[in-house]
C-alpha cells in the first residue's frame, strides 16, 4: 500500500486516464535517495491495468554500454519494429546492435542518434495504436547517454498519442532531462503517515525519527530497525540520508563472509543475471550461495535468476567499500567470463594498472561500435580510456583526437575541447594535429567565438603542406570570416585559397574551395560573383563528391547571387525539395536556406515554417549560431509582416550574436528592426537602426551591396528632408551594386537613385532587374516608390497602374503596413484599393502550415510525420486543427487554401 502519497498518485491516475482516452503525458519524478521514486513508479505500473507496461532502470554497470537502457525498454515492442519508416527502422536496428554496421577508428560511419530518437518516437507510437502504452524508467540519471538522448527526443514530441512516460531521476545528479519535462518533485511523507509507516515504535520516537530525516520513508525504515544511531548526531541536526544511508548499507556488508562480500561485488558491477555472477564466482573461487546471507540482512532479494539491490545505494555502497584491489580481481574474473568482446574490453580496462596497449586495442574497436550505433559519448569514453591506456604518446594522441572528435559528436563540446586540448599536448604527428585543430575549429564556429575559430584554421592551414587539407581548413576559416563579418582576413583566406586550387585534384574539393573564395571576396567588395558562376556550374557534376562542407558552400554561394538560376541550381543541388533525406545535425542550416530563399518569393508563410522548425531543432542540438541565424532570419521575415515579434527574435538574436561574435546575425537583426519601423510609417524611429547597422559594416569593412540597409536609408532621408544625404549614399550605393553587377542588387541600387533623384529612368532600370529576380517584396517596394513618385508629378493614371500592383503584392505576401502605405498613396490619386480579405489560413501556426504544406505536396500521413519527426497521431491533431480553423474537410480543399505552386 503507498503511504502518504495522496496527492503524488492523483497526478499519476490523471496521466494514465488521459492515455486510456488518447492523451499523452509526460512527467519526470525527482527526490533524493529514499524518498519514495521507484515505489511511486510501481503504484503507477499497478494502476496501468489493462495498458501495455515498457520499464527500464538505469544501473551503473551499464552506464558505458550504447543504447543498454533503450534496449531494455523497447524490448517488447521491436516485434513492431519493421513498421516504421526504413531509414528510421536501419537506424534503430543498428543502434540496438539488432543489425550490423561498419566502423572505423576516427572515421565511423554512424547511425544519426536524432534519428534514433525519431525511431523510437515512432516504434512507441506504433506500439501503441493496439492499447495505450505507460513507460516507466527508473534510475534514469544512470541510464547511458545514448538512451537518454532518445527518450527525451521521444518526450518532447508526444501530444497526441496514448503514450504516458514516467521518468525518475535522483535529485542534483547530472542527467538530461532537466531541459523542459513536467516535474513532480518528491518530499518527505507527512508525519501522520510516518506514523502509519512505524507502528510498532512509540510516536514520540517516530517524530523525532521523522524530523531527523525530512519525512524520507527509507531512512524511516532504516532507522527504525537501528534508533541509536541517532544518539551519534548532535540533537535537532537533520541527517544527512544519502550518506547515512550508504553507510548502513556498507556496515550490513561488512559483516558479512568473505564469499558473500565477493559475490556481491562482483553482482553489483556487471550484469545481475543469477547465472553471469555463478560464473564468475566460479572464477573467483567464491561460493554464490554465500548471497543468501545478503539476501537474509535485506540488502538483496534474487528472484526470477536474478540479483535485485534493495536500492541504487547498496550497489555503490558494495563498489565504494571494496578495496582496490578486491575491484580489479573482479573485473579481471568478469573479463574471463564474458563472451562480449565489448563488454570484456570495459572490464579489463577497470583491471589493468598503468599502460597495456592490448586492452588499449580492444577499447578502440568497442568504441569504433559504439559509434557506429551512433553512441558517440560512449565511443568518446572508449577512446579516451583507451588513450590513456596507450605506452607510445603518438598512439596516445590520436586516440584522444578521436574521443575529441566522438565528444563533439555527442554535442558534448567542453569535454571535446578538453580531449583535444590534452592531445595536441602531447606533440602528436601532423596530421593528427590538424584533425585536432578542425575538430577544434568546428566546435568554436558552431559553439564558441568565430574568431578563435578563424585563427585556428588558419593557423593550422600555414602549417600544413596538403594543398587539399589547407584547402578544407582555409574554406572552414572562410564559414568562420563569414559569420563573424570579417571581411580582411576572409579575404586573405580567398587569396590564399586561389593560390592552392591549382593543386587540388579532387572535384569537390576544388568547388568548395572556389565558392568559398568566391564569397569572401563578395564581402570584401573584390568581385567574386564570376568565381560562384563558376563554381555552381562545375558542382553539378555527377563526379563531384557531395559531403556536408560542399552542400554547405553551395547553399552559401547561391544565397550569395540571389539570383534565379543560381537559385535553381541550389535546391538541385543541396536537395532543398527533399530536406526529409538530411541528417538531423544538418537539417537546421538546411531549413534556414531553405526559410531565407522562400523569404525572397511570395512564399512568405512556407519561410515561417521553415524558420520555426529550424529554430527548435537548432535549440534541441545546441547549434548556436544557426539558431541565431534562424532567428535573425525569423526577425527580418516579421518586420516586413509588420508583427511586434520581430523585437523578441531580435534581441535574442542580438544577445547570442554579442556573445558569440556572430556578427553576421547583428547585421540581419539591425535590418530587421530599421525595416520594422519602415514599414509602420514610422522612418524617425527606423533611422538610428539603420545609420548603426552602415556603422558596423564600416567596422568589419563589409562591401556586399546585399547587407546595407542603403536603399531603405535613402527613403528614410528623403522622408525626413534630408534630400543631400539621400543623394549621396543612393550614388554610393549603386557604385557598390555596380561593381557586383548581380540584378537583386542593382534593382535596389535603381530605386534608391530614383527616390534619392527623381528620377524616371531608375525607376524603370529597377523594374527591368526586377525581372530577373524572385523577389516579390522588393518588387513591390519599387512599384510603391514609382507610384508616389508618378503621384507627386501628377501622372495620377500612370501611379495608380503602379501602386495599385503594390497594393496588391503587399496583401498577397502579408505585408499590412506597407499595402496600408500603397493604399494611400494610392487613395491620394483619387482611387480606393480593393484590398485582400485576410484568409484563414493565415491563423495556421508555423506547425500546421508546415504539416498542411507537407500533404498538400502529397504526402502520407506517415511520411509527414517522419519529415517532421513527430508521431502519426501528432500530426493527425494539427491537421485537424487545420481543418477546423479553415473549415473545410478534405486535402483538395487544402490544396486551394494554401496554393500548389513548388516553384
Amino acid at each position: 500500500m503507498l503511504i502518504g502519497r495522496a496527492a503524488e498518485r492523483r497526478v499519476i491516475e490523471q496521466l494514465i486516464a488521459g492515455a486510456r482516452v488518447g492523451a499523452a503525458g509526460v512527467l519526470l519524478v525527482t527526490g533524493e535517495p529514499g524518498i519514495g521514486k521507484t515505489t511511486l513508479l510501481d503504484e503507477a505500473a499497478a494502476l496501468a491495468t489493462g495498458l501495455r507496461v515498457l520499464r527500464a532502470r538505469g544501473t551503473e554497470a551499464e552506464r558505458e554500454l550504447p543504447f543498454a537502457g533503450l534496449l531494455q525498454l523497447l524490448r517488447p515492442a521491436l516485434a513492431h519494429l519493421n513498421r516504421i519508416p526504413t531509414p528510421q527502422q536501419s537506424a534503430l536496428s543498428s543502434a540496438l546492435a539488432l543489425g550490423s554496421a561498419a566502423a572505423g577508428e576516427g572515421g565511423t560511419q554512424s547511425a544519426d542518434r536524432f534519428v534514433v530518437g525519431a525511431a523510437t518516437l515512432n516504434l512507441l507510437c506504433r506500439y501503441a495504436e493496439d492499447a495505450p502504452v505507460v513507460l516507466i524508467v527508473d534510475d534514469a540519471h544512470q541510464l547511458d547517454q545514448p538512451s537518454a538522448e532518445a527518450l527525451l527526443f521521444a518526450a518532447r514530441r508526444l501530444v497526441a498519442d496514448p503514450i504516458v512516460m514516467l521518468i525518475a531521476v535522483r535529485a542534483n545528479e547530472p542527467h538530461p532531462f532537466e531541459a523542459d519535462l513536467p516535474r513532480l518533485q518528491l518530499e518527505g511523507i507527512p508525519l501522520e503517515a510516518a506514523r502509519q509507516l512505524m507502528r510498532q515504535l512509540p510516536g514520540e520516537l517516530v517524530e523525532q525519527l521523522h524530523r531527523s530525516v525530512a519525512g524520507n520513508p527509507l531512512a524511516l525504515l532504516e532507522l527504525a530497525d537501528d534508533p541509536d544511531r541517532l544518539q551519534r548526531v548532535p540533537p535537532g541536526v537533520p541527517l544527512p540520508v544519502p550518506a547515512m544511508l550508504a553507510e548502513g548499507f556498507a556496515a550490513r556488508a561488512n559483516q558479512l563472509t568473505p564469499d558473500a562480500r565477493a559475490a556481491l561485488l562482483v553482482a553489483a558491477i556487471d550484469e545481475c543475471e543469477l547465472g553471469a555472477v555463478t560464473r564468475v564466482c566460479e572464477e573467483l573461487g567464491a561460493d554464490v550461495a554465500a548471497l543468501a546471507e545478503a539476501e537474509a540482512v535485506g540488502l538483496i532479494a534474487i528472484r526470477d535468476g536474478e540479483v535485485l539491490f534493495r536500492h541504487p545505494l547498496v550497489r555503490s555502497a558494495i563498489y565504494s567499500t571494496a578495496t582496490p584491489v578486491e575491484r580489479r580481481t573482479a573485473h579481471a574474473a568478469v573479463a574471463r567470463t564474458t563472451p562480449d568482446p565489448d563488454r570484456r574490453a570495459w572490464h579489463l580496462s577497470e583491471a589493468v594498472l598503468g599502460a597495456d596497449d592490448q586492452v588499449a586495442a580492444g577499447l578502440v574497436v568497442a568504441a569504433e561500435h559504439a559509434a557506429a550505433r551512433g553512441a558517440h559519448a560512449v565511443a568518446a569514453t572508449a577512446y579516451e580510456r583507451a588513450g590513456r591506456l596507450s605506452q607510445k604518446p603518438q598512439e596516445r594522441a590520436r586516440r584522444l583526437v578521436a574521443a575529441g572528435a566522438a565528444a563533439w559528436s555527442a554535442g558534448l563540446a567542453e569535454r571535446a575541447q578538453a580531449l583535444l586540448d590534452d592531445a595536441l599536448a602531447l606533440q602528436p604527428p601532423v596530421q593528427v594535429g590538424l584533425w585536432a585543430q578542425e575538430i577544434r575549429g568546428d566546435i568554436e564556429v558552431k559553439c564558441g567565438s568565430p574568431r578563435r575559430a578563424r585563427d585556428i584554421l588558419v593557423a593550422a592551414a600555414a602549417d600544413c603542406d596538403d594543398p587539399e587539407v589547407a584547402t578544407a581548413l582555409l574554406a572552414d576559416a572562410v564559414g568562420a570570416c563569414f559569420r563573424m563579418c570579417d571581411a580582411v582576413a576572409g579575404l586573405e583566406a580567398a587569396y590564399e585559397l586561389d593560390r592552392l586550387l591549382p593543386a587540388v585534384h579532387r572535384p569537390g574539393l576544388r568547388v568548395v574551395g572556389m565558392l568559398a573564395s568566391g564569397v569572401a571576396k563578395i564581402l570584401a567588395g573584390h568581385g567574386g560573383p564570376n568565381q560562384l558562376h563558376e563554381a555552381i556550374s562545375a558542382a553539378s557534376s555527377e563526379r563531384v563528391e557531395r559531403d556536408s562542407r560542399w552542400e554547405l558552400w553551395v547553399r552559401l554561394g547561391a544565397l550569395c547571387l540571389r539570383e534565379t538560376g543560381a537559385r535553381r541550381t541550389l535546391r538541385q543541388q543541396a536537395m532543398l525539395d527533399r530536406p526529409g533525406q538530411v541528417a538531423l545535425a544538418s537539417l537546421p542550416e538546411l531549413l534556414f536556406v531553405v526559410g531565407r530563399d522562400d523569404a525572397t518569393t511570395d512564399r512568405w508563410a512556407d519561410a515561417e515554417a521553415s524558420y520555426d522548425e529550424a529554430i527548435q531543432l537548432a535549440r534541441e542540438t545546441g547549434q548556436t549560431a544557426v539558431l541565431a541565424m534562424n532567428l535573425a532570419g525569423m526577425a527580418w521575415l516579421s518586420s516586413h509582416q509588420g508583427r511586434a515579434e520581430c523585437q523578441e527574435l531580435a534581441a535574442e538574436c542580438l544577445r547570442i550574436c554579442t556573445d558569440h561574435e556572430i556578427h553576421l546575425g547583428t547585421v540581419w537583426s539591425l535590418f530587421a528592426l530599421g525595416d520594422l519601423e519602415l514599414g509602420r510609417g514610422d522612418p524617425a524611429s527606423a533611422l538610428p537602426q539603420y545609420e548603426h547597422l552602415v556603422d558596423v559594416l564600416a567596422e568589419y569593412r563589409l562591401k556586399d551591396p546585399d547587407l546595407s540597409p542603403a536603399p531603405e536609408l535613402v527613403e528614410v532621408y528623403v522622408r525626413m528632408g534630408r534630400v543631400p544625404d539621400a543623394q549621396r549614399v543612393a550614388q554610393e550605393h549603386y557604385e557598390l551594386a555596380a561593381a557586383k553587377g548581380q540584378p537583386w542588387s542593382l534593382a535596389r541600387a535603381a530605386r534608391a537613385r530614383g527616390v534619392a533623384a527623381d528620377s524616371e529612368r531608375d525607376f524603370l532600370l529597377a523594374l527591368d532587374h526586377h525581372a530577373e529576380t524572385v523577389d516579390v517584396f522588393e518588387l513591390a517596394r519599387t512599384r510603391l516608390a514609382y507610384g508616389a513618385w508618378l503621384r507627386r508629378v501628377r501622372r495620377r493614371v500612370d501611379a495608380r497602374t503602379q501602386l495599385r500592383l503594390a497594393v496588391e503584392g503587399f496583401d498577397a505576401l502579408g505585408a499590412p503596413g506597407w499595402a496600408d502605405q500603397a493604399a494611400a498613396e494610392l487613395k491620394a490619386t483619387g482611387e480606393t484599393a480593393r484590398r485582400r480579405v485576410p484568409s484563414t489560413a493565415d491563423d495556421l501556426t508555423p506547425q500546421e502550415r508546415q504539416i498542411a504544406l507537407l500533404l498538400v505536396d502529397g504526402r502520407s500521413i506517415r511520411e509527414t510525420a517522419a519529415r517532421l519527426f513527430l508521431s502519426p497521431k501528432t500530426v493527425e491533431y494539427h491537421l485537424r486543427k487545420v481543418y477546423a480553423k479553415l473549415g473545410i474537410h478534405s486535402r483538395t480543399e487544402l490544396a486551394g487554401h494554401l496554393g500548389t505552386t513548388r516553384t
